[in-house]
């Protein structure tokens, strides 16, 4: 994809780097095994247990965050992204470990189609929340406190998605106002983990369009 060859180049020998999730995130993985025959001079943190294989057959090696004091740069996809560069993620299910790996970044760049961008949040995507099992009912009757609708996740056999960290998701249509105000409320409810909405948190996003060409958009 287009946006994956734009930012492949900003990958560097002796990097240490941090991989979100995603399909833009996994054709990023491949094209840097490839770039370098197999073999990358590069460290991952990952954001999901998929990326983890993936950048494992790519010849990149997995590191734990916790043995990393800071990451050159992230790399992440984009589910939606605004004219601010806010954006909403978690459509993969890895919204908290994404979140905790582009906080630890010093450069965090998204890797989208162009037809991700959107003049407001929530136009075309519902915003995943991640939240706790137990008494989950009880955290959803909270949440449309905020919300008008909020639906639990089911994967293709009807069983409700379960995060890498155990957790549930609900996905709920984000109302007009302020997102910050948004983004505040939902993350104090109790039994919520986090929440989809990314606010101020990448500072490139490049967009790749249908003739082959990117866009990068900074903040």
């Amino acid at each position: 994809m287009a946006a994956v060859r734009a930012t492949l180049p900003l990958v560097e020998e002796n990097m240490t780097i941090g991989l979100g999730s995603g399909r833009a995130v996994f054709a990023l993985t491949d094209a840097i095994g490839a770039r370098w025959d197999g073999h990358p001079p590069v460290n991952a943190v990952v954001a999901s247990s998929i990326t983890a294989k993936r950048a494992e057959e790519a010849g990149i090696h997995v590191v734990d965050l916790n043995d990393v004091d800071e990451l050159d740069i992230a790399f992440d996809g984009a589910d939606e992204v605004d004219p601010d560069l806010a954006v909403i993620k978690g459509g993969g299910a890895a919204l908290l470990r994404e979140k905790l790996v582009i906080a630890c970044a010093k450069r965090t760049v998204l890797m989208a189609e162009d037809n991700k961008q959107v003049d407001r949040l929530g136009e075309s995507r519902l915003l995943p929340v991640e939240i706790i099992r137990f008494g989950w009912e009880t955290t959803r009757k909270r949440v449309l406190q905020i919300v008008e609708s909020a639906q639990l996740r089911f994967d293709e056999n009807r069983q409700p998605v379960i995060t890498d960290e155990g957790h549930l998701l609900l996905d709920v249509p984000v109302p007009g106002g302020n997102l910050r105000e948004l983004a505040g409320a939902l993350k104090s409810t109790l039994g919520v983990v986090e929440h989809g909405l990314f606010i101020d948190m990448a500072n490139d996003v490049v967009l790749g369009h249908e003739d082959g060409s990117a866009t990068t958009l900074q903040r």
